[in-house]
């Protein structure tokens, strides 16, 4: 009993007396003791948690000793006494081996971009999800593909660990939280019907695997992008893309040749995966947005290298079809006008080349009264 309950006690029946338990000591005294209380407490819980965060530390120490990409280049031991032009040298050596690795992963590259083709086709969409420079790296091929093939800006998306703001200055600790990743795809009501494409160079990025863990939980196809062979990130996915380019000539820096070689295999996605959605005529992006004068320029070049038309003719189609350089390229093929255009490339899913060749055996057949097969 406190010293205000004190003088209560005589009231009270004996019974509850013998139960109540006098104070032994002043205020003070039992503010001591509860500060020495939290103290031991806080000190136990201060000391189990270095236990555990040595304990993590030492689990990433070893993640990153089994990894190719974090190997010291025997190569590159004396590149601090090197001049300028002899680091430049080196470095482009080791370029070198980029295009290499990332040949013996064309299998891979060909099972992914069937499967983004056949997403596109149903309407999905393509989503590269990574942190630091492989977020960048996606977030720079998805914002490429508006301007160069005329598709939504919702068709391919970069997710980047951190938020936007992360592209350009780094977020501590975003890429070690994978229900970030949930709430990113979430935030954009990913779906079944996309492909998810989680990147990290070092194959163990826990902001990645959360994302695809999470794409794999409602049924959508995944395909991870590493440097590292039987990364545990690779164990997430459908589909494992990963050109091992050996270390880097700074160890650990994987922008180097982990990030060219990323590139190279983002680029092959988006562009084979365009190819084969009817985005080029022969080897020509018919289907370029002419945003700007360049492009604007581009589109008249276009028109007249695949109908081998002079600039006038180029521009008097261009003009005629809203410039739409593929509906333009199909007037001066056929002579259909716009509407008819854009009936024969629907009924063709959009493939110029298929348009061109539907039209002819069309006329073929009016003239003839054959089918030209």
């Amino acid at each position: 009993m406190g010293g205000l309950s004190v003088p209560t006690l005589s009231h009270l029946e004996v019974r509850y007396q013998q139960k109540c338990q006098l104070a032994q000591g002043s205020s003070v005294d039992g503010a001591c003791l509860l500060a020495r209380q939290l103290a031991q407490k806080n000190t136990l819980v201060h000391t189990t948690r270095i236990e555990e965060d040595s304990d993590e530390q030492g689990q990433l120490l070893a993640q990153l000793n089994s990894m190719v990409s974090e190997e010291r280049n025997p190569n590159t031991m004396q590149v601090d006494l090197m001049t300028s032009r002899e680091i430049l040298e080196r470095l482009n050596e080791e370029d070198a081996y980029v295009p290499v690795a990332v040949q013996r992963c064309i299998g891979p590259i060909s099972d992914a971009v069937e499967l983004i083709v056949r997403a596109f086709a149903r309407g999905g969409r393509l989503i590269y999800l990574g942190a630091g420079t492989s977020g960048r790296l996606g977030i720079l091929d998805a914002v490429e593909c508006p301007p160069t093939f005329s598709v939504s800006h919702n068709q391919v998306v970069g997710l980047i660990a951190g938020g936007n703001q992360a592209v350009y200055k780094a977020v501590e600790g975003a890429e070690d939280n994978p229900q970030g990743a949930v709430n990113d795809l979430k935030e954009i009501n990913f779906c079944a019907d996309d492909v998810l494409v989680g990147i990290a160079a070092s194959g163990r990025t826990p902001y990645v695997i959360g994302g695809l863990d999470y794409a794999n939980s409602i049924g959508a196809n995944t395909i991870s992008l590493t440097c590292n062979p039987g990364s545990e990130v690779s164990r997430h996915a459908k589909v494992n893309i990963c050109p091992v380019v050996g270390p880097e000539v700074l160890t650990g820096s994987t922008r180097l040749k982990s990030g060219t070689a990323q590139k190279l295999v983002l680029n092959m996605l988006t562009t084979a995966s365009m190819i084969r959605s009817g985005k080029s005529y022969e080897n020509l992006m018919v289907d370029v947005n002419a945003s700007n004068e360049k492009l604007y320029a581009r589109a008249i070049r276009i028109v007249m290298q695949a109908t081998n038309c002079d600039r006038d003719t180029a521009l008097e189609a261009l003009n005629k079809s809203g410039y739409k350089a593929k509906l333009a390229i199909l007037h001066l093929l056929t002579g259909v006008d716009t509407e008819q255009g854009k009936q024969l490339l629907k009924e063709q899913h959009g493939f110029l080349r298929r348009a061109v060749e539907a039209y002819h055996a069309q006329q073929h057949e009016q003239m003839t009264g054959k089918d030209p097969l």
